[in-house]
């Protein structure tokens, strides 16, 4: 059993928390959770051992809440750290992962070289293998990789251009920096799969929720049909292609269509790639995909701690993975 820490409980580490604490080859060692709030107080319900930074249990007690040690406790008594602490932070505690010799994973609110490699499952899982510091990147470029992985096998991608619409998070006001061009996205999907031709990326974030979109025109190295690169992403298991008929076409009805199919937290962990968006104009491929921004990095995270540890290739990870969280099943 490799025995997993995950430091940070907020959008993302409650849900890696909830995967790795499912997986039969994990064992959850605990969460570290700097506030004393109702998240904390989900977390003590579901049974999760809570460590807090040096410091601050007076803030517990003085709530009621039982702690099982402070964060660095938490880093110890671990193989392995899932950091999904605020942007930055994961920087700040690297010293402390190599100061107890725990490899740990950050996401892709980090810089690139906090780490020795950036991960997604499906187009670089061996990058990881046996490495001790590895980011997951971005929800959005976690969705990006997936659709390029397969394109670029299958086709090559000789150039793509992606225009990011970004829900802003929970409040819809009108952010204050609501362009960024180019983005970080394209540099960092090349961390991932470098031999793709230039992928540049503009963003715009909105005021939305929970749900990036993305229009995409890819450069392929030869002329598919639609059907047949329809056909191809639909075949991944971790690229969902809406179907025409059925009538989603927005963020909120794709939370509809979450909550009907029983998905805890509204949780989308697939690209959502809707079907009529899928066109070719000679060897141009266009398309539009929504991202699940608080889910779609989490099965990565499970994935790239078999990696570290070498417990698993990648098609025996990404399996057992799917198989456990019903990936695929929608």
């Amino acid at each position: 059993m490799i025995r997993v820490g995950v430091n940070g409980y907020g959008t993302i580490g409650k849900r890696v928390a909830d995967a790795v604490d499912a997986m039969p080859d994990m064992e959850l060692v605990g969460i570290g959770k700097a506030s004393p709030n109702h998240t904390a107080d989900a977390a003590a319900d579901r049974g999760y051992d809570i460590y807090v930074p040096e410091g601050r249990e007076d803030r517990w007690d003085e709530v009621g809440m039982a702690v099982a040690g402070d964060v660095e406790d938490l880093i110890e008594a671990s193989d392995i750290v899932a950091d999904a602490t605020p942007a930055g932070m994961g920087a700040e505690y690297r010293p402390i992962y190599e100061e107890y010799d725990t490899p740990a994973l950050f996401q892709g609110g980090e810089e690139a070289d906090v780490a020795e490699a950036s991960f997604t499952a499906r187009a670089n899982y061996s990058e990881a293998t046996d490495k001790d510091y590895v980011r997951i990147v971005s929800c959005n470029t976690t969705g990006l990789n997936r659709m390029f992985a397969p394109l670029h096998e299958e086709y090559g991608v000789e150039r793509a251009s992606i225009t990011l619409v970004r829900c802003r998070g929970e409040h819809a006001v009108i952010s204050a920096d609501p362009v960024t061009l180019p983005s970080h996205h394209g540099p960092d999907a090349l961390e991932v799969i470098p031999d793709m031709g230039p992928v540049t990326t503009m963003g715009m974030k909105v005021p939305t929720v929970r749900h990036h979109f993305h229009g995409i025109n890819v450069e392929l190295g030869e002329t598919p049909s639609a059907a047949a690169v329809r056909d191809l992403l639909a075949s991944q298991s971790r690229i969902h292609v809406v179907d025409g008929d059925l009538g989603v076409d927005s963020g909120w009805e794709l939370q509809e269509f979450a909550l009907d199919r029983g998905r805890d937290r509204m949780n989308l962990y697939e690209n959502q790639i809707f079907e009529d968006s899928i066109t070719m104009d000679g060897s141009q491929l266009h398309l539009f995909q929504s991202i699940h921004r608080e889910s779609d990095v989490v099965p990565e995270n499970v994935d790239a701690i078999r990696a570290m540890m070498g417990e698993a290739d990648a098609a025996e990870s990404i399996e057992l993975t799917n198989d456990v969280m019903e990936i695929g099943d929608i």
